[in-house]
């Protein structure tokens, strides 16, 4: 065997015993979430994405602003944080606030006060998990890894190595405090967008931008 084959084979090799262990994680209908027992499986068009949801009866065109709370960080013991430090979880909710805020105030007028037609949005970063840079890049790039990627970008699943973040939206009339919608998400950049995996949170960041593009799209 020539030295090149025996390299590609051992980095196949590598390949396929670090993926058994990168399972990707599934977010849950968090324990301490106020709308949990509300939260039922969904298989909408955001498929493993969104597994949880609630959706009641509602007419979103009745609301004219949304009164957005501060992003928590979700403290149960169902966290799935992933060897994210207190400050990173700190500044994905920081980012988080920015993103869908910015989104929610480009259909409702933003406010701090709970009036007539207003919604009341909660988040809460529920988990995250930063990319391994050198071998999220590597996956890209590499013929074995490659090819996965490949698989996983054109199915839109997560790929090897690649950072995510989950999160729960919560939606209440800020009047009444009736549960509106509610669900859990998973958000990540496609497995073949190389930029996302250059910084240890750049998936994690795409996956909140895509996100807050959808909480919208989602109530029209």
């Amino acid at each position: 065997m020539s030295s090149h084959s025996l390299v590609r084979c051992c980095a196949l090799l590598f390949v396929g015993v670090t993926l058994i262990g990168c399972a990707s994680t599934r977010p849950m209908p968090y324990s301490q979430l106020l709308s949990s027992s509300y939260l039922r499986p969904h298989d909408g068009s955001r498929g493993d994405r969104m597994p949880y949801a609630y959706q009641g009866e509602v007419d979103w065109t009745r609301y004219r602003a949304a009164l957005i709370e501060p992003v928590s960080i979700y403290r149960g013991p169902d966290a799935q944080f992933e060897d994210v430090p207190e400050q990173d979880k700190r500044m994905l909710a920081d980012y988080m606030q920015q993103e869908f805020g910015n989104a929610i105030g480009q259909r409702w007028q933003r406010t701090t006060v709970a009036d007539r037609d207003t919604l009341r949005v909660r988040i809460s970063l529920t988990g995250a998990k930063p990319s391994k840079r050198v071998l999220g890049t590597f996956m890209k790039v590499d013929l074995g890894g490659g090819s996965y990627n490949a698989v996983q970008a054109a199915r839109g699943k997560e790929g090897a190595f690649s950072g995510s973040v989950s999160y729960a939206v919560e939606i209440f009339d800020a009047q009444s405090n009736r549960l509106l919608a509610a669900y859990v998400e998973k958000q990540y950049p496609s497995a073949m967008n190389i930029k996302a995996s250059l910084g240890a949170y750049d998936a994690a960041k795409a996956g909140i931008r895509k996100g807050a593009e959808q909480l919208v799209k989602g109530m029209e």
